[in-house]
């Protein structure tokens, strides 16, 4: 019976779900019981014969998630419960070493290491693309004049293409990250109960060496009995710094649909209804999904650092949650990283509508470049200021538009022509470093995401 949204389909791409499915879990773990047994017997630990026997049982495809779960109800321990069924694929003599010198979480916390492996291996490529196409978009808007808005005020003239230039380089900034973490985080651990190899004494490390390179993972330079928590918190912590730059955009997104904005739209599908009772809405859904569950996904974070401080060489304590929160976080992460796609892939801007909110102010958002104009005449910036605060002041009661206002008013018609003030107010002039920064984080991204795409 499924409970959760992402027990019941609605959130989650089935490769991500298929890494954290109950059978997938037992066969990363068998893989590890398989890697173990074979590094042990190249090194004379146990012989030829028997660490292939195990590692074929291993890595058959015949234990599977029910048997291992009736034996589960005698034994009460699922990782005992996973080495009997093992053991009954495997010969008498093969059984005595089967799981030799490990503990259940060199399993448990490897095969841990194993699913955040794969789920970063379709969560890379996928902020990559993301990186991609908002380049893209940046440039195809480098030359589009829009309102850049500080305090939800207009303030000055920006490219609309740096809107999208910023995401892009952030996203970009992300893979960077993924790439650096994955030292950290995919750690491979087969040093027994308290983390000092005891039953394998100093041959240990390279029997943990030889595992963590077939399960391609990074060996443990020192554990407890688990691999410290820091891992996994980073790991959480990357994958929330994602949602959150998803969610950045997405509330851009849903603030420039607003009605009184309208500069973007989410695309609407034919048959699409925004609303049951309201038949002319087109609601921003889909970026308030990523709103929605970037929350939660930021939520986890805090759980991973109470995972940190553990009793001595290992408790319980974090066990519970993290069954929770590794999938949790790594399936939606995946599943804003597919929606964002789509809405910035379908995104309709509207470029008249950009123009026209340039003006919604009658020309006032021109008041930087007007104060500019008169330092360079020599007038102090203070005394400049006072008079280009004054007259738009005046000009936004009497609801006269600033350019002419200023026209009127000799402390500007007395040092600024006609044609100078009315060049002041050419949207197009304004842009300042823009393309230049868009084309830099253009070429950045590439870089970048290449071997991505």
């Amino acid at each position: 019976m499924a409970i959760l949204p992402i027990d019941n389909g609605r959130y989650g791409t089935k490769e991500m779900m298929d890494i954290f499915s109950e059978q997938k879990k037992i066969d990363y773990q068998l893989e590890i019981e398989g890697a173990a047994a074979i590094s042990q017997s190249e090194i004379g630990m146990i012989s030829k014969n028997i660490g292939k026997e195990i590692h074929e049982a291993a890595m058959s495809g015949k234990i599977t998630a029910k048997r291992i779960k009736q034996l589960e109800a005698k034994s009460d321990h699922d990782t005992a419960a996973l080495v009997e069924s093992l053991s009954e694929k495997c010969s008498k003599n093969a059984r005595p070493w089967i799981h030799y010198g490990l503990t259940s979480n060199d399993l448990v916390d490897t095969s841990n290491s194993m699913q955040m492996r794969d789920a970063l291996q379709i969560i890379e490529p996928k902020v990559a693309k993301m990186a991609s196409i908002l380049a893209k978009k940046a440039v195809k808007h480098s030359k589009v004049p829009a309102v850049g808005r500080t305090h939800g005020q207009h303030a000055s003239i920006i490219s609309f293409g740096l809107k999208f230039a910023n995401w892009a380089a952030e996203m970009a900034k992300h893979v960077e990250r993924i790439e650096e973490i994955k030292k950290r985080i995919l750690i491979c651990k087969t040093l027994g109960v308290v983390g000092t190899g005891s039953l394998m004494g100093a041959k240990s490390l390279e029997v943990q060496k030889r595992s963590a390179k077939r399960l391609k993972l990074f060996p443990a330079e020192v554990t407890t009995q688990v691999i410290p928590r820091e891992r996994y918190a980073e790991y959480v912590f990357e994958l929330a710094l994602i949602g959150a730059t998803l969610e950045k955009i997405a509330i851009e997104v849903r603030n420039l649909q607003r009605t009184e904005i309208g500069e973007v739209a989410e695309q609407f599908k034919k048959g699409q209804m925004g609303s049951s009772a309201v038949p002319v809405k087109r609601n921003p859904i889909k970026s308030e999904r990523i709103s929605s569950l970037s929350k939660l996904v930021r939520s986890q974070v805090a759980v991973t650092f109470e995972n940190i401080p553990l009793w001595h060489e290992r408790d319980l304590s974090n066990s519970a949650n993290e069954r929770f929160v590794i999938p949790t976080v790594s399936i939606l992460v995946d599943e804003m990283l597919e929606t964002m796609t789509r809405i910035v892939s379908n995104l309709m801007v509207n470029e008249k509508r950009i123009m026209e909110n340039l003006y919604i102010t009658k020309g006032q958002i021109f008041a930087e470049f007007v104060l500019e104009a008169l330092i360079k005449k020599g007038i102090p910036r203070f005394v400049a200021y006072r008079d280009v605060q004054r007259v738009a002041f005046e000009a936004n009661d009497k609801g006269m538009f600033y350019k002419d206002a200023i026209k009127k008013d000799k402390a500007f018609s007395s040092k600024l022509t006609d044609k100078e003030i009315n060049a002041i107010f050419l949207p197009e002039k304004h842009l300042g470093a823009s393309p230049a920064i868009i084309s830099n984080v253009e070429k950045s991204v590439k870089r970048t995401v290449q071997k991505f795409l």
